[in-house]
């Protein structure tokens, strides 16, 4: 049996080691497997299918279980260890004192048990082998540990030893109470990922039930095993869950043994599949094609006062085929800041304008909504195309008339933002939807925009669906969790564009920064001032916006100093913006608002205060709100010290690099993929085991194979599918 931690009950640890001395795990994996000869379709069903035969324990046991994601053998089996302890050897407590900083087991017989109150209360227990003696300190504890630890009993702990007042001391060791001659577990201790109500020998007793109950032979085929050098999955699955104690402690630590190996490329293939598969099931609902490109497609492009890079026409190439597809195109088109995505998404819905439909652009914020809506109406009213507005600030009267033209067909471009998808919103025949900064909306609103497709002649069809982000997605990512997407890039910025100059300056140096700023104002230029970010509090991040307001206007008496945040009432807010658009406000403090869609060509300086509570794709995206026109742009990073690791690595990026594809892999590296992901999956669709870093080469083995099997293997993908996700495939048909 496992050690138990001490507020473990001696009902669920003593007693099975009494009887056996080893751990559950182990000598339930040597139980007899199941039968041989079932299909792996079958094996399949049964993982999906088969409910778990609940542990002892009430409602709080069950709950916790649930938000493990524990609801089937197949859940346990694929709960893996977050580590491993060593309860295979033991050494004496002499030498046990020279192992400092390493955790060692030893075996002794209890000397003195004793509760004492100085400094504080707490459990005292003296045990004892040939070698001398060891102190275990326990600052909390149970009354009935004085029970199992009385004098006389023979007890296995395990812990770091230190060297404490009174010699060699282990302080809370997991420990438990044995017989004289128990024999040793013959493998590493699996130590789970865990929760409330949930304790380590229960994971242990349900996985080992598991084991020895599901069928585990696999759901790929031998020939491709041994292709791609894999060991079969059984084998992998029963190592780690029991790993022998002449394993490799570093490669399991590390994830780098061939048994992880095996679990890492299942995790990528099933996420594979799953991807691929939802989009083949999109690409049988049907879209009307939209084939049109006349008057107002061409007109717009000769109207534009430049020239679309190689990039944007390479990207717009991509996307007109798309919309000439009897299938609903699904793209997501991603790009840095500044580099033309908005002119793509306007060519895009003039297209299916001409073609006889209506396109809907959809925003997350009022900002950025109102940034699409001056630049795209000023190019497609001239050339008679009704643009509608539409968003929660409305007034009702304006509400309604903007309804109307929609409904009526009369608006054939609608912008706005989530009140796009409330229920009095139709569209008679909406033929293209756009999402820009897609990562801030959730499955759910995108779908609900979709599903406003309300043609009565064809009510099956869905619109085409054109995604864009700002955030520059790096390939591995793009490749994993956007497999079910076409992907575009424009990697290239539009001719002109100034290079911003990033500097790191500390906050002792604020009167400088403000100085700075003065002398902008007096060469005719604009500057930004971002207030820090205060995860804690939107209050308090109201407060030091409106005290940064203050004393700024304070200490530039002659300049006009204007105040963005996101609780002012929308008019006010567009106001401010208008008057700083047209170079009546000379500085403007904000917080996040304008972290996207605010384009002020004369606006040459930006600074962050306190930058090292920013992400670096919030970094990346505030700075690029200068560097819009001619004049040279600088954006100032305000800090203070001392810095932590990744605060430093965050700052050091920003000065180091402007290429956001540079800085989206760094973030991807110091953060992970949430950043990038935002609500677009579930939490439970994350890879569990894979890391995108370091399992690149997996990714791609995973995708080629993905591909195949979807070819030609249909039996074999439902298998695999049922092990690895069973029913939570369907949040990705969307």
């Amino acid at each position: 049996m496992p050690f138990a931690k001490p507020q473990a009950s001696l009902s669920e640890v003593a007693a099975p080691a009494a009887e056996s001395g080893r751990p559950v795990a182990a000598a339930s994996s040597a139980t007899s497997g199941p039968a041989q000869g079932r299909a792996p379709k079958a094996a399949a069903k049964k993982a999906k299918k088969k409910a778990v035969s609940a542990p002892a324990g009430g409602n709080t046991t069950a709950d916790g279980l649930r938000r493990l994601g524990l609801r089937t053998d197949m859940d346990f089996i694929l709960h893996l260890p977050l580590r491993y302890e060593d309860e295979t050897t033991i050494v004496s407590i002499h030498e046990a004192g020279f192992m400092m900083g390493r955790p060692a087991q030893v075996e002794g017989v209890v000397t003195s048990c004793d509760i004492q109150f100085r400094p504080r209360r707490q459990l005292v227990v003296t045990m004892e082998d040939q070698s001398g003696p060891l102190v275990m300190r326990f600052l909390n504890f149970y009354g009935s540990q004085t029970k199992q630890l009385a004098v006389g009993n023979r007890v296995r702990a395990r812990g770091e030893v230190r060297q404490g007042f009174f010699g060699n001391e282990m302080v809370h060791p997991a420990y438990r109470i044995v017989l004289e001659g128990a024999p040793l577990p013959d493998v590493l201790t699996p130590v789970y990922p865990t929760g409330e109500g949930v304790s380590q020998p229960l994971l242990r007793r349900a996985i080992a039930n598991a084991l020895g109950s599901v069928d585990l032979r696999d759901t790929l085929p031998p020939a491709l095993l041994e292709q791609l050098g894999l060991m079969p999955f059984e084998a992998a699955a029963r190592l780690l869950h029991n790993p022998p104690p002449d394993v490799s402690e570093d490669a399991l630590a590390e994830r780098s043994h061939p048994a992880w190996v095996r679990m890492k490329f299942d995790e990528l293939l099933a996420q594979q599949l799953s991807m691929k598969r939802a989009q083949l099931a999109r690409r049988k609902k049907g879209a009307s094609p939209l084939k049109v490109e006349g008057t107002v497609f061409k007109g717009l492009l000769a109207a534009l006062p430049f020239a679309l890079t190689a990039a944007q026409q390479r990207v717009l190439a991509e996307i007109r085929a798309d919309l000439r597809a009897s299938f609903p195109m699904q793209r997501l088109l991603q790009g840095d800041v500044g580099s033309g995505k908005t002119v793509v998404a306007a060519l895009a819905a003039a297209q299916a304008i001409d073609s006889g439909f209506q396109t809907a652009l959809m925003a997350p914020t009022e900002i950025l909504a109102d940034q699409h809506f001056r630049k795209i109406a000023a190019w497609m009213e001239p050339l008679g195309v009704q643009v509608a507005w539409l968003t929660g600030s409305l007034k009702k009267k304006d509400k309604a008339a903007a309804q109307a033209l929609v409904e009526s067909g009369e608006a054939k471009l609608v912008i706005g933002t989530h009140a796009l998808i409330q229920e009095a919103v139709q569209f008679p025949r909406l033929g293209l939807v756009i999402v820009d900064e897609q990562h801030r909306f959730g499955v759910g609103q995108r779908l609900a925009l979709r599903n406003k497709a309300g043609d009565a002649r064809s009510p099956a069809r869905v619109p085409h669906q054109l995604m864009m982000s700002a955030t520059p997605i790096p390939r591995t990512l793009a490749m994993t969790y956007y497999a079910d997407l076409e992907v575009s890039v424009i990697d290239e910025l539009p001719p002109g564009r100034t290079p911003i100059v990033t500097r790191l300056i500390d906050q002792n140096r604020r009167d400088e920064v403000i100085e700075r700023v003065h002398a902008a104002a007096l060469e005719g230029r604009q500057a930004y001032w971002v207030c820090p970010l205060i995860e804690e509090s939107e209050a308090l991040q109201l407060q030091t916006a409106t005290d940064t307001h203050a004393a700024l206007s304070a200490a530039l008496p002659e300049m006009r100093v204007g105040l963005v945040h996101g609780r002012m009432k929308p008019a006010e807010k567009q106001g401010t913006m208008d008057a700083f658009t047209r170079g009546e406000v000379h500085l403007l403090v904000a917080t996040t608002v304008i972290e996207v869609g605010v384009d002020v060509p004369n606006a040459s300086l930006m600074v962050i205060e306190h930058a090292e509570r920013f992400g670096l794709s919030q970094l990346h995206q505030l700075r690029g709100r200068v560097g819009r026109g001619a004049a040279a742009s600088a954006c100032v990073l305000l800090y203070q010290s001392p810095l932590g690791m990744v605060a430093k690595q965050r700052l050091a990026t920003m000065r180091e690099t402007s290429d956001g594809f540079e800085i989206a892999r760094r973030d991807l590296e110091i953060r992970g993929p949430g950043e990038f992901l935002g609500a677009r999956q579930s939490g439970e669709a994350l890879l569990r085991f894979a890391d995108l870093q370091t399992d690149q080469w997996l990714v791609d083995k995973a995708r080629a194979v993905a591909q195949e099997l979807l070819r030609d293997d249909k039996t074999t993908v439902d298998a695999h599918l049922a092990r690895w996700l069973g029913s939570r495939e369907d949040y990705l048909k969307v």
